[in-house]
């Protein structure tokens, strides 16, 4: 097919990559021994360097292999950004395992799913998490549990205040089980153990990423070393200045999140910068970090620049550093992108990815042109267009909708254990994305709807139904539908509508309490309206977006009062 976007891009991106032959953890390998000494992370004011960090990853490879794990062994990560994130992950890939990064905010219901899903035997999982673990452990596939304290990798003094002050508050000061360990005492005890090195290749799993299903089921994204080595070497060369072994980067996105796991750790590491490791977005620490670090790299989503951007005292920290960030996740509203670019100098540009794409697919150019309110196009190796979306085989003409499909290196070799969706999700290569686009004659790529009814709040990809399925398990209510109200600061905020069984009372607040206790906080609605009816079909489907038509009028009612008052003002 014609590329067009290809007259888009700027000088020196080339329309194509090199087909990957290095694996994943070749990528840390490399960058030890090109540049040994740079600090590789930095984490609550302790440093480690390449050559530490490569270290490391050898020893828990060597861990994991004299517990009899290897090639095909499927290891969980439990943790937030931290050394230990990123030394297990390499190392578990060089010991041959396939990766499956689990989210810390899971409740137990969802990490059960999760586990059990994916076969996963062994979770290296944060010592405040080990007892929740330890309850799913007989009712799954995990045969070892190996847990660590989150102040492993502190500065000296840092540790010592954690440990005195906020350890035991935190959950983090636990005894653990027989036949369960902790990982720094793995670590001594494998510190001269030798290195596995199976044979890996290309074409080796390398993660299951996991996410969420229109039907409420969390899908396993399979993504093999080629697929995320290709994506990091894709968003180098969109990078036309990037500098190897000089680039700092704040890594606040979460490496459980596809997104996160290229753009803040794969990526940095490829290219022996610095990461700036955050384990949840803090805006006061975030903004400390970065006068302190002075980070070029700040991949994130809008919610975070509009938190850095509407700061009361922004002007009196040093943002000047941040050159390139690439925003995602959500729609990167316009005067969000204008006024952070002001602040710091540098360039916003909106970006679009999935899991299923490792995640990178679609890119404004960085400093060459770019539009208001598109994707961006399609990166090296990278093909796009928009079908018709009951029959994918038909191509839509150029400014007309259709589902957006996506065919490159980057694209997953499937979901894991299901052989039906497989069929309808990849068709001759083509993943079809299930969100609704327009190209324009440039080769631009706008999103116009979303084909799933999916919601994004605060960057995070949530499923109406798997909201409702916990509300339709509380004795009181007897139907409930969820949808995404647009929101100025979270993109979309979650309402959710029920219907009471008869004689039933409930309050909102109840509500929101009994779904803060089985679903992880962002997915809680933040809302709650009671009604005597939901708006059906003829054969009784609840119509989602009749609510949502609703909501928005109300919104724009809303508007116009504000404006009205304004005016007699």
């Amino acid at each position: 097919m014609e590329r067009v976007w290809l007259n888009s891009y700027e000088p020196g991106v080339p329309s194509d990559i090199s087909e990957p032959e290095e694996v994943l953890p070749q990528l840390l390998e490399k960058s030890a021994q090109k540049f040994a000494n740079n600090t590789a992370a930095v984490f609550m004011g302790g440093r480690l360097t390449y050559q530490e960090l490569n270290a490391l990853a050898d020893r828990f490879a060597a861990v994991l292999s004299s517990l009899g794990f290897g090639l095909g062994s499927r290891v969980a990560i439990h943790l937030p950004n931290s050394p230990q994130f990123v030394f297990c992950y390499y190392g578990a890939l060089r010991a041959g395992c396939t990766v499956i990064p689990c989210n810390p905010l899971y409740v137990e219901r969802e990490m059960e799913y999760q586990l059990n899903d994916s076969g996963a035997e062994t979770i290296i999982t944060l010592s405040r998490f080990y007892p929740m673990i330890r309850r799913i452990k007989e009712r799954s596939s995990l045969k070892t549990i190996i847990t660590t304290n989150i102040k492993e990798y502190f500065a000296g003094h840092m540790r010592l205040l954690y440990t005195l002050a906020k350890e035991k508050k935190e959950g983090d000061r636990v005894e653990i089980q027989q036949g369960d360990f902790w990982l720094q005492d793995l670590l001594n005890q494998n510190a001269s153990s030798p290195v596995p090195r199976p044979e890996i290749t290309p074409q080796t799993d390398a993660c299951f990423l996991y996410t969420g299903g229109t039907t409420g089921v969390s899908k396993g994204a399979v993504l093999s070393h080629r697929n995320l080595v290709a994506n990091v070497y894709q968003c180098s060369a969109w990078i036309t200045d990037l500098q190897e072994g000089k680039e700092v980067t704040l890594s606040v996105l979460p490496f459980f999140h596809s997104y996160g796991m290229t753009a803040s750790m794969n990526f940095p590491v490829s290219t022996g910068g610095t990461m700036v490791l955050l384990p949840r977005f803090d805006l006061k620490m975030v903004l400390k970090l970065i006068d302190k670090e002075k980070p070029s790299l700040f991949p994130g989503v809008p919610t975070i620049y509009v938190a850095i951007n509407n700061h009361p005292e922004i002007e009196k920290h040093n943002l000047g550093h941040i050159r390139v960030c690439l925003s995602g996740a959500a729609p990167l509203p316009v005067e969000v992108q204008s006024t952070f670019e002001k602040l710091t100098g540098g360039r916003l540009v909106e970006a679009y990815g999935l899991s299923e794409t490792s995640p990178a697919a679609l890119i404004n150019p960085v400093y060459g042109k770019r539009k208001a309110g598109s994707i961006g196009v399609p990166i090296p190796s990278t093909y796009a267009k928009v079908v018709d979306a009951d029959d994918p085989t038909q191509e839509m003409p150029v400014g007309e909708s259709g589902e957006l499909a996506i065919k490159g290196p980057q694209v997953m070799k499937g979901y894991h254990n299901m052989p039906e969706q497989n069929k309808e999700a990849i068709i001759d290569g083509w993943f079809r994305t299930g969100d609704m686009a327009q190209m324009d004659e440039d080769g631009f790529f706008f999103i116009v709807d979303r084909k799933k009814d999916m919601i994004i709040a605060g960057g995070f990809n949530i499923y109406p139904r798997e909201i409702e399925e916990v509300l339709y398990g509380h004795e009181k209510i007897s139907e409930a539908a969820v949808v995404g109200v647009p929101d100025e600061y979270r993109g979309e905020t979650i309402k959710a509508f029920i219907v009471l069984k008869e004689g039933q009372t409930l309050t909102e607040e109840e509500v929101i309490e009994y779904c803060s206790q089985n679903l992880t906080k962002y997915k809680v609605p933040r809302s709650v309206e009671f009604r005597s009816e939901l708006p059906k079909t003829m054969v009784g489907k609840i119509l989602r977006r009749v609510l949502l038509e609703e909501e928005k009028a109300k919104q724009g009612q809303g508007q116009e009062k504000a404006e009205d008052k304004e005016k007699d003002e």
